[in-house]
């Protein structure tokens, strides 16, 4: 695997390595987990070459949440993506993806980003839409590949993409979970033993609801009330930002019934961390990740 820091340099290599065939990418803050890795080996199933990138994007940030305090470990990142078939691995400077003078243009995403994490985090969106715009002209993928683990990141780039006419394809993989249901995330090395035990109470919400919907429940007020209920039942779940039954592609809530690919998600604090997680409603007997 081929260490690359400069976007002169990766477009240099990645012009040659075309040369072998198709080409996939998956974007990454690093701190890996199987989540990631899960993408990498996908992408490595379907094309010649694999590229990811490393980079944790100040722009995603905001005012209130510490960028110096996000996890790194390089070494371990390198040692996992190369014994998961990656070729080429982009780990650019804040000062080589946003030179002097401050950044002026940004992609604004609209409604899409406003809902959910967007409530919570007004300019997030802004900054995770401009960071992926830059990968994707640096990379020029044939595939990019993202994880449902972060239902509205996917639904914003895939919107991103149609709107403004982004080439390549968006490959989702299902969201990798412990054991015990709770979503991998790098998030997570933050929750203490008693929390990180607490933990999986996320997921039994969402599948709940996930089972109240296969038994025949499609009522999208009393889907919402009965994740809240699970989670208001545990004592270390400081507080629930928000929980959601939406179109998955539009994030606008649902009214009424419910429809099949209903996206339902939720966000709470957890300790310090706050934890974020989803399944697609379907009647199928998938766990609708």
């Amino acid at each position: 695997m081929e260490l690359i820091r400069t976007i002169e340099e990766f477009r240099r290599v990645r012009d040659e390595a075309r040369a072998a065939g198709s080409l996939g990418f998956v974007p990454t803050m690093g701190f890996l987990h199987e989540g990631h890795i899960s993408l990498v080996k996908m992408a490595r199933e379907q094309n010649a070459v694999v590229a990811a990138s490393i980079f944790v994007n100040p722009a995603q940030f905001g005012p209130n949440e510490d960028l110096a305090a996000y996890p790194r470990d390089l070494e371990r990142d390198m040692e996992m993506l190369e014994e998961a078939g990656c070729d080429l691995l982009f780990h650019p400077s804040p000062e080589e993806m946003y030179p002097p003078p401050k950044q002026d243009v940004y992609v604004v995403p609209g409604d899409i980003a406003s809902r959910l994490e967007g409530a919570a985090r007004p300019t997030h969106f802004r900054g995770v839409a401009t960071v992926v715009i830059k990968l994707f002209n640096i990379v020029q993928p044939d595939r990019s590949y993202l994880g449902q683990k972060d239902g509205q990141q996917v639904a914003v780039v895939r919107r991103m993409m149609r709107d403004l006419n982004v080439p390549g394809e968006l490959v989702v993989g299902p969201t990798v979970r412990e054991p015990d249901g709770l979503a991998m995330s790098s998030r997570n090395t933050y929750l203490t033993t008693e929390e990180r035990a607490a933990a999986p109470v996320i997921y039994r919400a969402l599948t709940d609801a996930l089972d109240l919907y296969r038994a025949g429940q499609t009522n999208a007020d009393t889907l919402r009330a009965s994740i809240r209920t699970t989670l208001e039942s545990a004592p270390l779940v400081a507080s629930i930002d928000y929980v959601s039954i939406a179109d998955p592609l539009t994030l606008a809530e649902a009214e009424g019934e419910v429809v099949e690919g209903a996206m339902a998600s939720t966000a709470v604090q957890l300790g310090k961390p706050r934890l974020l997680d989803n399944v697609i409603l379907t009647k199928s007997e998938s766990r609708g990740a």
